[in-house]
Formats: C-alpha cells, sequence, structure tokens
C-alpha cells in the first residue's frame, strides 16, 4: 500500500510538470505581419536567450533541487510497545504476586502508546513529504515564471504579441 502511494506520488511528479509546460507556453502572434519561418527563428533565438537569463530550460525534464525527508519506519509500533509493556508488566505483576496479570496489562497499555506514537510519526512523515512537495512545486513554477517573462519580453521586443 505505502509502496504504491509512493509511485502515485513519483509519477504525479514526473507528470505535473509536463502538463504545466503546455499550460504555461505562451501564445505568440505576429503583430508585424512576420512570416512562420521568422516567428520560427525568433522563437528559437528568445528560448535561447531567455534560458541564459533565468538559467532555467523549459525543455528539460524538472529534478527536484532538494532531496525528499527521510521516510520514518511506519509499522511495529503497537507491536514494540506492547513487548516492552508487557517486560515492564512482569517486573510489576512479580513484586505485587501476579507476573501474568501484570504482564498482561502491561502488553495492552504498552501497545495503546506503542500504536499512538508510530500513528503520530506516520503523520509527521506524510506531513513533511506533503510540504517538500509543495516547496518543490513552488520552486519550479517559480523559475518557469521568470523565463515566461523574459521569453515574453525578448519576443514582444521583436514585434509580438504575446499572451
Amino acid at each position: 500500500m505505502k509502496n504504491m502511494r509512493s509511485l502515485i506520488v513519483i509519477l504525479l511528479l514526473c507528470v505535473w510538470p509536463v502538463v504545466l509546460l503546455h499550460a504555461q507556453e505562451p501564445i505568440v502572434f505576429p503583430a508585424k505581419g512576420q512570416s512562420e519561418k521568422k516567428m520560427g527563428e525568433d522563437k528559437y533565438y528568445c528560448y535561447e536567450w531567455a534560458k541564459k537569463q533565468t538559467g532555467f530550460d523549459p525543455m528539460q525534464v524538472p529534478t527536484t533541487t532538494t532531496p525528499p525527508p527521510e521516510k520514518k519506519a511506519t509499522q511495529g509500533g503497537a507491536v514494540k510497545g506492547a513487548a516492552a509493556g508487557a517486560l515492564i508488566g512482569v517486573a510489576a505483576g512479580a513484586a505485587g504476586g501476579d507476573a501474568g496479570k501484570g504482564a498482561a496489562v502491561g502488553a495492552a497499555a504498552g501497545g495503546v502508546a506503542g500504536g499512538l506514537k508510530q500513528r503520530s510519526t506516520n503523520k509527521k512523515s506524510e506531513q513533511a513529504q506533503a510540504d517538500w512537495e509543495k516547496k518543490e512545486s513552488a520552486a519550479y513554477e517559480n523559475k518557469r515564471n521568470d523565463y515566461n517573462r523574459a521569453y515574453s519580453a525578448c519576443l514582444e521586443g521583436k514585434g509580438y504579441t504575446v499572451k
């Protein structure tokens, strides 16, 4: 289940920028009657110019700027808590005269505590992943916007209308 979710996140990170690439492509109109050939040459020139100005190449496959957060263990908290609780319960029960009953109570309490701790760890790990994804998406979008502004400025300087 966890591997499937990770696979979906990776696929979204790979496909999402490609979809945005096409969605963010400026529309260029030859306002001064430039030919298709001239427009193609000017678009290529402005692509190269904007790439140099911003350090961003929209034709490259997007990459992350930071590594993803490290994932914490996602299971076993309740079992580990129950085992630790049982050991404590045995010791406490032995002192009170009933080690078996102490172990059972300790295991139950430890299982609940371990499960709650594991859920908290999982939530923090998921939130860190979501925060990282938002940060990476925002960084890509900012770079793409800077590139689009430079590309548009170049084309407008060459007599095109860009929207």
